[in-house]
């Protein structure tokens, strides 16, 4: 585009006439026809070749359609454990149109006669899977540019933001999430492979153990793609129950190499936690607190002896490693949510997600002013989705209404969960926790009494031990779980064996 001017004015001429640009004022999208036919040819003359490249490649991602669709007729052939030449690809492709003047047959045993090595393969491959991430970079830039010129009036640019990160986010997961419909027989392998790694995994769990044995007997551990609401009242321990499992599972972490370059997790996990309500110090004490056995209060007061310090210095060294990130930010929006942990499953990796706690998040703007309900049902909807999105399970710690303290047995129940609709509909799983020893200590009669040597027996029954009530679970039976509970040290353990056994005869 040429300017012309004209005193103090600059006057931009028009555009010249299709017919008159030249080739070079084009750009074609970026594609590397030569590394196809390396790669198909290779592939043809040698099978082997294929399994190089199977692993990140799909026929989508040649920029050349009948190239495409020559690699996925190969990968059907040698899938079925069946050879792939010119000759066995010929019934299945000779129905199709041309390439110029060649027939498709021909120009397979051109492909073929023009191989030369293997060793390339991979190198082929992955220039190919590049040029097709870089095309889809371009559409999703496109698409972005277009929606930001002829927005919707209710659309905010906030919106947009999210959606096209969301689609980058797809773009990086090689876009296995939402991808349409999938063959059950590619469904079957996946749960196949889920109930082999259950059988070779220490203690034959399906999910990821939570280091609490009762409680992963009954849920299989936590499972992928699950919404899992941790639910109770205040001072019951929801956000220990919480940190406990957090910092289990990132203790445990442990990782292999996938042949495509990737890490992939095969004990434990890395752990995301959204602390809307305490700040990562605070947080980050009561995990110090819990795994050093020294309590929280005596470390805030700093009143900690030699022995305590030099404990928490010891921890905190071993804890430096380990895979736990804190985002303490206030206020988050469900989008604002979604986009972090995106993020951190993109550049740091996500094995589970831990929100503390689902009142404190917010909605959309639109749905705040339908009311509460609608905005818990609105972020409900949106953690289940980002579950499967993300493929990892997403633990929500909930509050309980004031209903419960009006009962005489004051356990939990699925109704006491606020806006319980939205929440108990969304979720896969619904723990609540109850410490009976937290009523008892409000209910202490005057000394001296019949009623205070009987409360004295009840509190010593209660003292230390705590319930997980599984009050609904998709994938098993409900019940409930007792557990040991330190208070001063915020900690969750497995109670002894023998207080969990049946009484023993002589």
């Amino acid at each position: 585009m040429e300017s012309v001017n004209k005193g103090s004015m600059t006057i931009q001429a028009l555009p010249q006439p299709l017919d008159q640009r030249q080739d070079s004022d084009y750009r074609t999208a970026p594609h590397n026809i030569e590394a196809e036919q390396a790669l198909l040819g290779a592939i043809l003359v040698n099978n082997e070749a294929f399994y190089r490249v199977s692993d990140f490649l799909a026929a989508d991602h040649f920029f050349e359609s009948v190239h495409g669709r020559i690699f996925a007729v190969t990968s059907q052939l040698i899938r079925a454990n069946k050879t792939a030449t010119p000759v066995t690809l010929k019934t299945f492709l000779e129905a199709d149109a041309p390439i110029g003047d060649v027939p498709v047959t021909q120009y397979l045993a051109r492909l073929a006669a023009a191989a030369t090595t293997i060793i390339n393969a991979e190198d082929y491959g992955r220039t190919i899977y590049e040029l097709a991430t870089r095309r889809q970079l371009i559409s999703i830039g496109e698409d972005m540019v277009n929606l930001a010129y002829d927005a919707p009036v209710d659309m905010p640019p906030a919106d947009q933001i999210e959606q096209t990160e969301q689609r980058l986010f797809e773009l990086a997961e090689t876009g296995k999430y939402g991808s349409g419909f999938q063959r059950f027989a590619d469904a079957l392998k996946d749960a196949i492979d889920m109930a082999s790694n259950a059988y070779q995994r220490d203690g034959h769990l399906s999910g990821m153990a939570t280091g609490l044995r009762d409680l992963d007997d009954l849920l299989g551990g936590l499972q992928s793609s699950d919404l899992v609401i941790l639910a109770g009242r205040p001072a019951m321990g929801k956000t220990a129950l919480g940190t406990n499992i957090a910092f289990h599972i990132a203790e445990r972490y442990r990782s292999e190499t996938r042949p495509d370059g990737r890490p992939e997790t095969v004990d434990g996990g890395i752990v995301g936690f959204f602390s809307l309500e305490m700040s990562a110090e605070q947080l980050a004490t009561r995990i110090v607190s819990e795994q050093a056995a020294v309590s929280s209060e005596t470390i805030r007061r700093g009143k900690t002896t030699r022995e305590e310090f030099d404990r928490l210095v010891e921890t905190a060294t071993r804890l430096q490693s380990v895979p736990l990130y804190i985002d303490a930010t206030g206020g988050l929006s469900i989008a604002q949510l979604a986009a972090r942990a995106r993020r951190l499953k993109r550049q740091r990796g996500l094995d589970l997600l831990i929100v503390d706690y689902l009142q404190l998040l917010q909605g959309s703007s639109r749905r705040s002013q339908e009311g509460r309900v609608q905005e818990i049902t609105e972020i409900t909807t949106g953690l289940k989705a980002l579950a499967k999105e993300l493929h990892v399970p997403i633990v929500a710690l909930s509050q309980l209404s004031r209903q419960v303290e009006a009962r005489e047995d004051k356990r939990p129940q699925l109704a006491d969960l606020r806006e319980s609709g939205s929440i108990e509909q969304d979720a896969d799983v619904v723990l609540f926790v109850y410490r009976e020893e937290y009523y008892l200590k409000n209910k202490k009669p005057r000394e001296g009494t019949p009623e205070f040597e009987a409360w004295q027996d009840e509190m010593a029954q209660a003292h230390g031990l705590a319930e997980v009530i599984i009050g609904k679970q998709r994938h098993g039976p409900t019940g409930t779980v007792n557990l040991a509970f330190q208070a001063e040290f915020t900690r969750f353990e497995n109670l002894a064996v023998d207080a969990r056994v049946p009484e023993r005869f002589e």
